[in-house]
């Protein structure tokens, strides 16, 4: 059976996330194919939420379960699948 990519939304993250602090905080779960912040446009700056999107299903669900609620730089993330795909994606 081939591994199915999940896409995980994160929110409520410290608004000095860096995208590299991110994809650090994911990495140990298993490959991640992307993770990004969402940017103001005005500002250039985080708002505090973003996705990532592991390679595996298996290793995605168990990042969800060991982060969400989580106290990570001062705040407590939420992480849930994320309810859309970007297009293009599966």
């Amino acid at each position: 059976m081939a591994k199915r990519a999940l896409q995980l939304f994160v929110s409520r993250l410290s608004f000095y996330t860096t995208n590299d602090e991110l994809r650090r905080l994911f990495l140990p779960f298993g490959d991640i194919k992307e993770a990004r912040l969402v940017i103001d446009h005005r500002t250039q700056r985080p708002k505090g939420f973003g996705f990532v999107t592991f390679e595996s299903e298996t290793d995605a669900q168990n990042a969800l379960k060991a982060l969400n609620g989580k106290i990570i730089n001062g705040r407590l993330i939420c992480v849930e699948v994320a309810k859309t795909t970007r297009p293009g994606e599966s």
